[in-house]
């Protein structure tokens, strides 16, 4: 595989299979992601091309990989506690309001203890942080918990 910078755009991943089929992954800038497949007969041709969002990019990343590898599973410790990123969608409720109005630890026992959005890190955001689509949550809990908190945090 090989990588080539986009300036402006991102990252281009290039994969030959062992099949000698030519694919490529540009990771934008913003988080998503174009699939591009290439013509057998020409490599340089581009036969088809799929443009992911991040949400999408995560369910295809889940469905290639087992579960116990999913690229949201940040850590597990021997005391049940799991760290996992949970994006929010442009279209989520929770788009705008503040985070003290999910009520998370309190509904959960999860702590949300950073926000990323586009390039920066908001670590220990405060109750009175304002949430945005596209924000993506760092949570700490239990594997209950945390599931809680995708669903709640997964509603539109």
């Amino acid at each position: 595989m090989s990588t080539t910078p986009l300036p402006g755009i991102g990252v281009q991943y290039d994969l030959t299979t062992r099949e000698h089929r030519h694919l490529s992954v540009i990771a934008h800038r913003d988080g998503t992601r174009t699939v591009n497949v290439y013509r057998a007969d020409d490599p340089d041709a581009c036969a088809q091309s799929l443009h992911l969002s991040g949400a999408e990019t995560t369910s295809l990343i889940d469905a290639l990989m087992p579960a116990h590898h999913s690229p949201n599973l940040l850590h597990t410790t021997d005391l049940g506690l799991v760290a996992e990123r949970i994006e929010l969608s442009a279209h989520s409720y929770w788009n705008g309001r503040l985070l003290g109005e999910t009520r998370m630890r309190t509904e959960t026992g999860v702590s949300i203890v950073a926000v990323l959005r586009r390039a920066e890190a908001r670590p220990s955001p405060a109750p009175d942080f304002r949430l945005a689509g596209g924000d993506t949550l760092i949570v700490i809990g239990t594997r209950e918990g945390v599931d809680a908190a995708a669903s709640i945090l997964g509603r539109e």
